[in-house]
Order: structure tokens, then sequence, then C-alpha cells
């Protein structure tokens, strides 16, 4: 995700355009237990690696259109033909890596699903359910990784996971609630 900036406002990495104010305002940072929604931001962190969030927000219901409406079930069962449809659409990344990822990523997405009952159960059991509150004062406060994000990524790895390193596990983690880092004096912050 972009370098945050507070602006006396909302975080100010969201000022960037309508879209982004609309993500931090009513998406980023809220506790989400709905399996196809953390798969959705999980795909979406990943494509993102090298690239801008807002590149990625932008394209994101190319990506919804896509991947089928990021139904899990049939991603995992996406075949050569299937990637190499995704590989000449231009609504999305085409990065050969980052798709095929999408696609192994889904199967490890239902083994894991499968094990614990719920994608959210697994995910949320890093936290004891509860969402980790932080109380950054400005963008220097901001961690781009912690030792929950190394410890998750390097399970997702073991579990078959790609394009979760570290840095990337951290923003999923913000981005679907686990972790509120809005920043002190944020209206959107909890128990600002």
């Amino acid at each position: 995700m972009a370098a945050k900036r507070h602006h006396g406002g909302r975080c100010g990495w969201a000022e960037g355009s309508e879209a982004m104010r609309r993500y931090h305002d009513d998406e980023w940072g809220v506790p989400s237990r709905d399996d196809r929604h953390l798969f959705e931001m999980l795909v979406l962190e990943g494509a993102q690696a090298g690239l801008s969030w807002s590149t990625i927000l932008n394209k994101r219901d190319n990506y919804r259109r896509a991947f089928d409406g990021f139904d899990v079930e049939r991603i995992a069962g996406y075949d050569d033909g299937k990637v190499a449809a995704l590989l000449d659409d231009a609504g999305i990344v085409r990065n050969r890596l980052k798709v095929r990822g999408t696609v192994s990523n889904a199967r490890a997405y239902l083994a894991t699903r499968a094990e614990h009952g719920s994608f959210a159960d697994y995910l949320w059991g890093w936290v004891d359910g509860v969402p980790i509150v932080n109380r950054p004062g400005s963008p220097a406060d901001l961690p781009t990784r912690t030792a929950l994000s190394d410890r998750l990524s390097k399970d997702l790895k073991r579990r078959g996971f790609t394009f979760v390193g570290t840095t990337i596990v951290y923003s999923y983690l913000e981005a679907v609630g686990l972790i509120d880092d809005h920043v002190v004096g944020c209206p959107w912050k909890t128990g600002a």
C-alpha cells in the first residue's frame, strides 16, 4: 500500500482519488470474516506487488469479472486455457506468475478452509478473533511488516500460497481489518 500521510482528516494515503477515499472510508481496516472477500483481497494484495494500490483498485472490477467474482472453487479449477485467456485480458495485471499464483492460491485456500472450517476462522485465529488496534501518530510510526506478518507469511507459504511475503501479508491484514492502522486523528480510527 502507498505511504500513508496524515493531513488532519482521513489517512493521507487515501487522498489521491475518489476511489482511494471510498476504499479507505468504507473498507480498509474494517474487520472482514467473509471468505469470498478475504480471498478477493488476498488476490488483489498479491497482484499489487511492485505496483501502486491505486492501480489495482482501478482494475478491481476487471478482476472481479475476469476471475468469476472471486469464486474460489471455480478459480481452483482453471486450466491452462483459462490462464492463457487471463494473460490476454488487458483489464488485469497480465503477469504470468501472478495469474498462475491466483490459481494455486485458490487451491491452497480451499485446503486451508477445509482444515479450519472457514478461511476466516484460520485467519482470525492468528489474532484470537480480535483486531489489533495500533495508534500510529505519523507515517513514521507505520510498519511494513511485524512478527505477526512474518509468522503468517511463513505459514501461508508452507500451505502452498504464493505472493504472500511478509510486507504483502501486513498490507492484507490491514485491508481486511485484522490490523487497524488508521492514524491518530483519522475519523475512521477505532476509538478515534
